[in-house]
C-alpha cells in the first residue's frame, strides 16, 4: 500500500512539473556578450562576411556599432545577420544610442538604426544593395528637443497592409513617445508569419500591420516574385551612421511542437512544427 501511495505521489509531482514546464518561456540569447559568433555582416560594396571598418564590435559585453570621429560617410550602409531564419517569434532588444554621428551622412540617418525582420537570405543580396528585402522596426533616438517617435515601420522592397488597405508609404511613424539621451531602452516585436506584426515600447503596442508582400520594383534582376507573401526570414541589425550599443538581443520562438504528448511541448507555441517534436 505504501509503495502504491509513493508511486501516486511521484506521478502527481511529475505531472505538475510537466504542466509547469509547458508554460516556462525558453528565450534564446542571440548575442552571447562575447563575440559575433552566429552573426554575419553584409555592407554595400563588400562581400558577405566582410566587417567593413570593423563597424560591428563587442565592447564591454555590448554589441556595438562603432564610428570613429575621423569617419566620413561613404554610403557604406551595413547589416549584421543572425544565422537562422524564423517565422513566428517575439524579439526583445535592449539598446542605446551613444557618441557622435558619422560626418557627412544623410540627415534622416541621425540616431537611426533598426531591427530588420523577415529579411531575405543575405547570400541573395546584390553586391551594391543598400538594404535587404525586409520589414524594419526602426529605432530612432531623440535630438533633445523635437518629437521623434521610435519603433516605426520602414519597408525596404516590401509593402504591408493596415486593415484592408495596402500601404506603399516607405516609412510610417508609430505612436510611441520620444526617447532622448543615451539611456538604455527596450524595444520588442511580435511576429506571427504574415498574419500580424507588432512593435512595442514600454510593453505597449505602438504600431501593428499585416500581410507583408514583396516589391521587386527597385531590386533589379531578381528571383523574387512581385506581390508574394512574406511569411519568414532572417533578422538583422542595421548600421546607418549612428553609433549605438545593444546590451541584449533575445528571441522567443513561437514555432515548435504543439503535441501535448511531446516532452518539448510548450503552451505558448502558435505554429506547429512536427519535426521539432521530441518524445
Amino acid at each position: 500500500m505504501l509503495r502504491i501511495l509513493l508511486f501516486v505521489l511521484l506521478f502527481f509531482n511529475l505531472s505538475c512539473n510537466n504542466t509547469s514546464n509547458t508554460y516556462e518561456e525558453n528565450w534564446i540569447d542571440l548575442f552571447n556578450g562575447k563575440d559575433l559568433t552566429d552573426w554575419t555582416p553584409k555592407f554595400v560594396g563588400q562581400e558577405l562576411g566582410v566587417n567593413y571598418m570593423n563597424r560591428f564590435q563587442v565592447n564591454n559585453s555590448n554589441l556595438a556599432l562603432v564610428y570613429a570621429p575621423q569617419d566620413s560617410f561613404k554610403a557604406k550602409f551595413g547589416h549584421l545577420f543572425y544565422k537562422e531564419k524564423f517565422s513566428h517569434y517575439k524579439l526583445k532588444a535592449r539598446y542605446r544610442f551613444i557618441g557622435e554621428q558619422q560626418s557627412g551622412g544623410p540627415a534622416w540617418a541621425y540616431r537611426n538604426n533598426g531591427l530588420m525582420l523577415h529579411c531575405q537570405d543575405p547570400k541573395t543580396m546584390h553586391f551594391d544593395q543598400e538594404f535587404p528585402l525586409s520589414l524594419e522596426a526602426q529605432l530612432l533616438g531623440g535630438n533633445g528637443t523635437d518629437e521623434r517617435p521610435t519603433a516605426n515601420l520602414c519597408t525596404p522592397h516590401t509593402h504591408v497592409s493596415f486593415g484592408p488597405r495596402l500601404e506603399k508609404t516607405h516609412c510610417i511613424n508609430s505612436s510611441s513617445k520620444t526617447y532622448h539621451g543615451d539611456d538604455w531602452y527596450e524595444a520588442e516585436v511580435i511576429v506571427l508569419g504574415d498574419s500580424l506584426i507588432q512593435h512595442l515600447m514600454d510593453d505597449q503596442v505602438v504600431i501593428e500591420y499585416t500581410k507583408p508582400i514583396i516589391d521587386v520594383s527597385e531590386l533589379g534582376e531578381t528571383k523574387f516574385v512581385d506581390g508574394a507573401a512574406i511569411t519568414e526570414g532572417y533578422i538583422s541589425i542595421q548600421a546607418e551612421t549612428a553609433p549605438m550599443e545593444f546590451a541584449s538581443i533575445q528571441l522567443l520562438d513561437l514555432c515548435g511542437c504543439m503535441d501535448q504528448k511531446a516532452k518539448n511541448y510548450k503552451s505558448y507555441f502558435v505554429k506547429h512544427d512536427k519535426n521539432k517534436c521530441s518524445y
